[in-house]
């Protein structure tokens, strides 16, 4: 039975996963998104958020508690530096895991994790894609009439009022 057993030891020993954890957080600070198999990108996420949580409070103490998981000064500046100044304002879930299918190899489940202020495609406040918000109006799911819609309706009516001025015109004459 595995009472009280909350982490996933991942077929390693303490050291070995200690190890391995250290080398994948740093790689995720370092390129801010890795790939990796899905179960050791559930163990990383349980290891790093912690981390970055500590790493928007810069203190000499947070930084040596940090410093003991990561053991690399570079990590401890971005960590410190642009990381925390991008998540300053979120309250957790600093983290994002998007499966990938399976390894060709051996048929394991492939995971990307990655920081989810450091995705362009899903950051705020920059709408990619055709559905998005550009004028700045509300998008409601009803169908009803587009811009390009009314134009054409309102320069059909107006070239229907110039044809009915000139035969006015012509039949006065």
């Amino acid at each position: 039975m595995r009472h009280g057993n909350k982490n996933n030891n991942l077929s390693r020993k303490k050291g070995h996963r200690r190890a391995l954890l250290m080398n994948l957080a740093n790689a995720l600070v370092r390129h801010k998104r890795i790939n990796t198999t899905l179960a050791k990108a559930k163990a990383l996420r349980i290891y790093m958020e912690p981390l970055v949580t500590k790493g928007k409070n810069n203190t000499t103490h947070s930084r040596r508690v940090v410093f003991s998981y990561l053991q690399d000064k570079h990590s401890i500046d971005e960590l410190f530096g642009p990381i925390a100044q991008k998540v300053g304002d979120r309250p957790g879930g600093y983290l994002r895991i998007i499966k990938m299918g399976f390894r060709r190899g051996d048929g394991t489940d492939m995971a990307m994790i990655e920081f989810v202020d450091f995705n362009d495609v899903y950051v705020k406040g920059e709408p990619k894609g055709a559905g998005s918000e550009k004028e700045g109006r509300k998008r409601t799911r009803r169908s009803g009439k587009s811009k390009a819609a009314e134009t054409t309706v309102a320069a059909a009516t107006a070239a229907a009022a110039t044809v009915a001025a000139t035969e006015a015109t012509s039949e006065e004459e």
